[in-house]
């Protein structure tokens, strides 16, 4: 915590090697939704950097109240009432959107759930949308460094359904709903910045 608000470090050191991508990708966008937006530091900083954007956060209920403490904070234009938004539920944020991100969510969801994601954006994206996805993954089903396997094992330890996910499964689902990979960027910490437009 950070006085009244969720805080997570990672999220201040990511922040700006994403936000290179995004300013890439984004600049021609218009209204973006971020799945999982965990403590709200991402939608706070981007939505500051890019105020071309109507950067609408997105989460589980219970992480609502924290995302609200930071928006509050910021007091951005840009930035409207964060959304429920469960992977499992229908009830998503209504659309269109011309951009939806995602940070760090992938490894923490079960398989089907990330499938459930993909199955849904159509629903929510336009057709010319981009999707950014950020965080860890494997490669022809290997693991890209040491600390991403001992990663991969925590996760896999504190939760049986949790684990790194495979790059190519993951674009498979991507082209399923019409998107192809654009970029595919190496980040800090062994992670990588994944782009689709479709």
């Amino acid at each position: 915590m950070l006085g009244s608000k969720p805080h997570s470090p990672s999220s201040e050191r990511n922040r700006e090697p994403i936000l290179a991508v995004l300013r890439r990708h984004f600049a021609d966008r218009r209204c973006v939704l971020e799945i999982g937006s965990g403590t709200g530091q991402h939608a706070v900083h981007f939505a500051a950097a890019l105020p071309h954007l109507v950067w609408q956060s997105a989460d589980r209920p219970s992480y609502l109240p924290g995302i609200r403490a930071w928006l509050a904070e910021a007091g951005l234009p840009n930035t409207p009432e964060p959304r429920v938004l469960d992977v499992n539920d229908a009830d998503w944020p209504e659309g269109p959107f011309d951009a939806v991100y995602s940070a760090n969510t992938l490894h923490i969801m079960g398989w089907p759930e990330v499938e459930r994601l993909f199955t849904r954006l159509p629903q929510v994206v336009g057709e010319d949308a981009k999707l950014a996805i950020y965080g860890p993954f494997n490669y022809g089903g290997r693991f890209t460094s040491d600390s991403n396997a001992a990663f991969d094992a925590r996760l896999r330890g504190d939760a049986a359904h949790m684990g790194i996910r495979d790059f190519e499964a993951v674009d498979a689902l991507a082209r399923g709903i019409g998107f192809r990979l654009v970029e595919d960027v190496a980040m800090p910490a062994n992670n990588r910045c994944l782009v689709w437009r479709r």
